[in-house]
């Protein structure tokens, strides 16, 4: 059967020019919404992510503070920036690049962000306001798959949606936002017995299972939709995700490449967190 590719490269750019307009408009009023990134560490993969939100930033109208701490940062020195920046109130979103060092407990500074400056969605009240439908931050990842799914027609109300995953980044969230949409959820995990008969029954397959090509055509239904949330790199060095797509794709109605889908939606996703973070912060406690 013939599959629409679902273009993450379209959509996020859709939606960060909706960001761009929006902050001008604010700017309008007399707001400028400031976005402070704090990376301690000079890690490769995290500076390459890093400088593409700073970009973002450039690109969607949206100031960034940088602060770039040296890899002996103690958590005591990292707990009093973010205390500072809490306290700021020029300061609209406050993101703390992961991983962090050792000798930092990430949980505790994950907890010591304002929830009303959490655009990445990690803090707990976040996770528990997104389990109860209340108002707050959802994390950029599946708030950019619902958005995929959406803006490419595909309807999601009363589908039977099978997340493959259950990471509280990732998996945990993605099955609460489907079933805020009104999809019927499975979470499948490392334990779960028959896999396969679980993943052939679904319309809509997320797969974050951080296993490159782990999901093969015997895992999908005739005419699923598949998102694919990983990114691996295979034997030559070729950028690839958690499902097989060559074997994979025939078979569905819609399914997201690897570069190019699932990836380019976290950072519109944190863009957009970031111009709701004004409203949101007068909205939540």
């Amino acid at each position: 059967m013939s599959y629409q590719i679902i273009d993450g490269k379209a959509i996020s750019g859709q939606i960060k020019e909706e960001c761009r307009i929006k902050a001008e408009q604010y700017r309008e009023q007399g707001i400028e919404i400031t976005l402070a990134v704090v990376q301690v560490g000079s890690d490769p993969a995290s500076s390459v992510y890093v400088r593409n939100k700073k970009r973002a930033c450039e690109e969607c109208g949206i100031k960034s503070l940088s602060f770039e701490l040296p890899i002996e940062t103690t958590e005591k020195e990292l707990l009093t920036l973010i205390e500072k920046l809490n306290a700021d109130t020029s300061v609209n979103g406050i993101l703390v690049q992961l991983p962090l060092p050792e000798q930092i407990d990430e949980d505790k500074v994950i907890q010591a962000i304002d929830m009303k400056k959490d655009v990445d969605g990690f803090h707990p009240m976040s996770a528990g306001a997104l389990c109860t439908g209340q108002k707050g931050f959802v994390s950029c990842t599946p708030a950019g798959i619902i958005e995929l799914l959406k803006r490419s027609g595909i309807e999601i109300a009363g589908k039977e949606c099978v997340v493959i995953g259950r990471s509280n980044i990732v998996g945990k969230p993605a099955a609460l936002l489907l079933l805020r949409e009104n999809g019927t959820v499975t979470v499948c995990h490392s334990r779960t017995k028959n896999l396969k008969e679980i993943t052939r029954r679904a319309d809509i397959l997320v797969a974050a299972i951080g296993k490159p090509k782990f999901i093969t055509a015997d895992y999908v239904k005739e005419g699923a939709a598949v998102i694919d949330v990983g990114i691996h790199r295979n034997e030559n060095g070729k950028l690839c995700g958690d499902v097989d797509f060559d074997s994979v794709a025939p078979k569905c109605s819609a399914i997201t490449p690897v570069p190019g889908g699932v990836g380019p939606m976290t950072i519109a996703m944190l863009m957009s967190n970031c111009i709701a973070s004004v409203d949101l912060s007068r909205e939540i406690c």
